[in-house]
């Protein structure tokens, strides 16, 4: 696909998938969201994949919805829209990849979505984080699915509620970013991130992140019951063999991703 609004590059078993559209804040406008989808779709079908960064051209991450695209419009266009974003966030958990958010600058509304619903974010220390759509009349209701199940629901209704900006050390406190380094760092340190997943089989990564997902939400039992079958299919794929020899003998584990 020729991509008008983001690019994406791929080396050594990392992905990096970048909004491009610096003079628009990188706004979630239709088009951007499309390439995103069709992106992390193609990506997920990519064996040799194991990490996808996403990050952000210019100054900032990414400011949320394209809001030109939000007046004027009618039901289903604004369908559209949000059904479109749903899909992507829906994505970003289904990929057998691990998708950690580069950030800097702000990510505010769906942007700060997309930090949330990112597996793991790095940010620099001048990010700052924000679902201010209550001060302009549209609550930030899609972006707070995410910010509640990153964060605790107290500091999730803080932000909602008050639209206010929260710094990066603060975001990190409440885990929603892991890390905050300055911004000279922050593209050296994402990847440093990245290089120590991918030394891990893409099947079992893949194994683990949706296992997690599936996991999180459920009740002790249902997850102790879920995750004893899942480790027990695991255990009968040729890379964990490959993987528990390779440590009795001390030696280096090769990976076939089966």
């Amino acid at each position: 696909m020729d991509y008008q609004e983001i690019i994406v590059e791929t080396e050594a078993s990392i992905c990096t998938i970048t909004l491009n559209k610096p003079e628009k804040i990188n706004a979630l406008s239709k088009n951007m969201v499309a390439e995103l989808i069709h992106a992390f779709t193609a990506v997920s079908e990519d064996e040799t994949v194991k990490v996808v960064i996403l990050k952000a051209a210019g100054k900032h991450f990414c400011a949320g919805h394209f809001m030109a695209e939000m007046v004027d419009g009618d039901m289903k266009t604004y369908k559209f829209i949000f059904d479109q974003c749903t899909r992507l966030m829906t994505l970003i958990h289904e990929i057998p990849q691990v998708v950690i958010a580069q950030v800097q600058g702000v990510a505010t509304a769906a942007g700060c979505q997309l930090v949330a619903w990112s597996d793991l974010a790095v940010a620099e220390d001048g990010a700052r984080f924000a679902t201010p759509g209550v001060k302009i009349g549209l609550f930030c209701t899609t972006p707070m699915v995410a910010l509640t199940r990153a964060i605790g629901r107290k500091a999730a209704m803080e932000m909602l509620m008050t639209g206010r900006y929260f710094p990066a050390a603060e975001a990190k406190e409440l885990g929603l970013v892991n890390k905050v380094v300055p911004i000279e760092q922050l593209a050296d340190e994402t990847r440093n991130l990245a290089a120590q997943i991918v030394e891990a089989s893409g099947l079992v990564i893949g194994i683990g992140k949706q296992a997690f997902y599936a996991q999180v939400d459920q009740t002790d039992a249902a997850a102790w019951n879920y995750a004893k079958h899942t480790i027990t299919l695991n255990n009968l794929a040729q890379d964990a063999q490959n993987g528990i020899k390779a440590f009795l003998k001390k030696e280096t584990p090769e990976w076939e991703n089966r």
